[in-house]
Order: structure tokens, then C-alpha cells, then sequence
């Protein structure tokens, strides 16, 4: 009985609109929106296959494959992008004296006082055309004309790594800081080279900070949909757009609701291999 209310909140705001959209995944589309109460498999084929206008045969749905695509690569080079600068961020962090370290992390969650779309658009200052890139770029000589940085692949991989940076610097940071640095000064006693340190010594002992940033950056990159819609036009589309297009002007609710479990299948397959790993790491000891 004591645990009544949770459980209410957690069927009522949780399981509920989860089992909703599992409804309307099996439905057919409404002519202006919304669903008709029929039962229908469209939904979940429309995710991979088309029906030919003309002659109703089934192909691949080619627009969605390459939105897959490109969200599944974009999601993935931001991934390894914020792990290029966040671990190197996180350790200038955790070998700062203690007195400083509140300091520089404070300056890593400043972005997050600021609304993202905020911070997407300031982003595009730099990328526009008559931005600073291209300024900095005509000014030393490598360009004569501003090139298109603007609604690419290459903008919203930018802009995500400038995002969700702090999402890889912070499990980074805890598990540097929980780092035994004498064990780095007996492997240096023993003979190893900085890079030899660091890929059997270091790097083992961080790898559960890597491996959770990997999964916080990873997750809302598949979803994202401020940036990609900002910085990448209605060209380059990612999923969370594609989720939101058939829910809007595509008026495919049933198509929509199978995109969004896809998604989140996508999300809980990632979080059960994070599970996995972590505890077979602890098994070991």
C-alpha cells in the first residue's frame, strides 16, 4: 500500500503513453491526422517499405533508410568526437589542485543554464556563411569565398559535439578522479612510456567513465532534434525529425508511434550492452 502512489505514477505517466503508442503503431492513419480504430500492419511496414503510387507494390522506403543512416553515423561520430575532447578535458580537470577543479567544471555546466535552441542558433554564427569560420578562414588565406558549412552533415555533428560535450567531460572526470595516480608512477618505475601508461594502466581503469559518456552522448544524439532541425535545414534530416514529420505534416500517426518504439528499442538495446559490460567488469573485479 505504501508503495501504491509510485506505482501509479510510474503505469499512469510511463507505461500509459508507452502503451498508446503501441496501439496506435497497429492502427491505420486518419485522414487528417490521428488514427482510424482499424487494425492495420502499414505502420511497421512503412518503416522500411513504400507502396508504389501507381501500381501498389512494395519497395524500399529509401528516404527513411538514409535518415537511419545518417542519424545512426552522425550519432556515432559524435560519440568518438566528444570522446576526442572530453577525455583530455576531463583529465586537465581531475590533475588541477582541488582548489581549482570546482572552477573549471563550474565552466562546463554553464551551457546547460542555457536553453538548447538558444546555444544552436548561436552556433550558427559561427557556421554561416559571413560567420567566423569562414572570416578566420578568408582572412588567413586558405579560401577566397565563404564555403557552405550551413545545413551539412558536417553543421549538425558540430553542433551535437558542442552540445552533449559536457555529457562525456563529466563521467570522464569521475572516473579520472577516482584514479590511484601511483599506480601511473609504478608503471613509470617500471619502464613504461607515457603511451604504454596510458593504454594498460589508465585507460582500463577510466573505462567505465568512457564507456557512460559514450552512452549519454550516444542516446540523445540518435533522438536529437533541435539541432539537426536548425543546423541541418529540411534536408538533412535525423530521426527525432522523421518522428515528428510523420506526426505532423505526414499526418502518419501509426508510422510515427513504430519509428518512436524503433527508437526506443534502439535506446534500450544500448543501455542493456552498457548494463552488461559494467557488470561483467565488476564480476571480474
Amino acid at each position: 500500500m505504501l508503495s501504491l502512489p509510485a506505482l501509479v505514477i510510474i503505469v499512469c505517466a510511463a507505461t500509459g503513453p508507452l502503451m498508446v503508442m503501441v496501439v496506435y503503431s497497429f492502427l491505420a492513419p486518419g485522414d487528417y491526422g490521428n488514427v482510424k480504430w482499424e487494425f492495420s500492419t502499414d505502420g511497421w511496414v512503412g518503416i522500411f517499405l513504400q507502396r508504389d503510387i501507381f501500381d501498389d507494390t512494395l519497395m524500399w522506403a529509401d528516404a527513411h533508410l538514409s535518415i537511419f543512416w545518417r542519424s545512426l553515423s552522425l550519432s556515432m561520430i559524435t560519440t568518438v568526437m566528444t570522446l576526442i575532447f572530453g577525455v583530455p578535458t576531463a583529465w586537465f580537470i581531475a590533475t588541477q589542485p582541488p582548489g581549482k577543479r570546482e572552477f573549471w567544471l563550474f565552466l562546463i555546466t554553464v551551457p546547460f543554464w542555457t536553453n538548447l535552441l538558444v546555444r544552436t542558433i548561436a552556433i550558427q554564427e559561427l557556421l554561416r556563411a559571413e560567420g567566423v569560420f569562414n572570416n578566420v578562414l578568408i582572412f588567413v588565406g586558405v579560401i577566397d569565398a565563404p564555403i557552405q558549412l550551413m545545413f551539412t552533415n558536417f553543421a549538425i555533428a558540430f553542433g551535437m559535439t558542442y552540445v552533449y560535450l559536457p555529457l562525456m567531460v563529466l563521467p570522464v572526470y569521475a572516473a579520472v578522479d577516482k584514479l590511484d595516480f601511483r599506480l601511473v608512477e609504478a608503471a613509470h618505475d617500471l619502464y613504461a612510456g607515457r603511451w604504454t601508461a596510458f593504454r594498460r594502466v589508465i585507460l582500463p581503469l577510466i573505462k567505465p567513465g568512457i564507456i557512460a559518456g559514450s552512452i549519454l552522448v550516444f542516446i540523445p544524439s540518435l533522438g536529437a532534434y533541435v539541432t539537426p532541425r536548425v543546423l541541418g535545414g529540411g534536408k538533412n534530416l535525423m530521426f527525432g525529425n522523421l518522428i515528428e514529420l510523420q506526426f505532423g505534416a505526414g499526418r502518419n500517426w501509426p508510422l510515427g508511434a513504430a519509428l518512436s518504439l524503433v527508437l526506443m528499442a534502439a535506446v534500450m538495446i544500448s543501455l542493456i550492452w552498457y548494463v552488461r559490460v559494467t557488470s561483467r567488469e565488476q564480476a571480474d573485479g
